[in-house]
């Protein structure tokens, strides 16, 4: 059986606003994540991440009563991070209307917590999200934390590796090379991730155009995210499931 390729929108909250920026800088307000929500669960997206981008870097939790509002509005696959530190932050965003949790700084800081994660609420709930750049890690890829201001000396592949052998059920790979730039995501680093992997891959970070999705594809990706094209309306998300239909994926 073939797997669908998912196509995935991205709200970035800062103070409870949806925010965008370039290289993980200069971030503009772009919306109401609740009045996001709402439009994308009917706008034939597959899954929503909400990623509280701060909550690490200002060491708290994530905003729950915004995650659940959020949440009331989708009935689609949701997916939560930001601030994520202990298994009692999973019990939370969970109850808070989650379907999958996102984890990046508190598993570099402590990888025993995708374990213990993993155990208590199964892999397909874990979600490890690993922002990388170019850097001299062995690999070429350097993982960063706290939403890209610190380097961790962490090699992207590794790191991947290691994540997977200690239950996460997902990989999402956000260049941050490309984050926000419209000219398209890193191939050869997806290619690398998924010369690695041995479970699901998502794209994230340079999506500009339809066809930008279908490349990442080619190289791998089982699911495609973006956020800015997505939410300035440049793109639709009709607009990407055609193409990548008609280049031969099968597509939700």
């Amino acid at each position: 059986m073939t797997v669908a390729i998912r196509v995935v929108a991205c709200l970035d909250v800062h103070d409870g606003r949806v925010t965008k920026g370039v290289n993980f800088k200069g971030n503009v307000d772009v919306g109401d994540p609740v009045e996001l929500a709402r439009m994308y669960d009917t706008d034939l997206i597959d899954e929503l991440v909400f990623y509280d981008i701060t909550a690490s870097a200002e060491s708290r939790r994530s905003v729950v009563d915004v995650i659940k509002s959020t949440s009331d509005q989708v009935f689609i696959p949701f997916t939560v991070g930001g601030g994520v530190r202990a298994a009692t932050d999973f019990d939370t965003l969970l109850r808070a209307g989650a379907d999958k949790i996102s984890v990046n700084s508190g598993a570099v800081a402590d990888p025993s917590l995708i374990d213990l994660a993993a155990a208590r609420f199964g892999s397909q709930c874990v979600v490890l999200s690993v922002d990388a750049r170019r850097g001299n890690a062995p690999s070429g890829y350097e993982v960063t934390s706290h939403g890209g201001r610190r380097n961790t000396g962490l090699d992207l592949l590794e790191w991947v590796e290691e994540g997977q052998r200690r239950g996460a059920g997902e990989i999402v790979v956000n260049s941050m090379d490309a984050d926000g730039t419209r000219a398209g995501f890193d191939l050869e680093m997806l290619a690398a991730v998924r010369a690695v992997s041995t479970v699901p891959v998502v794209a994230s970070g340079g999506a500009g155009t339809p066809q930008h999705f279908v490349e990442a594809i080619g190289v791998g990706a089982d699911a495609v995210l973006a956020a800015g094209i997505f939410h300035a309306g440049t793109v639709s998300v009709a607009e990407v499931k055609t193409a990548i239909r008609a280049a031969g994926y099968p597509v939700r």
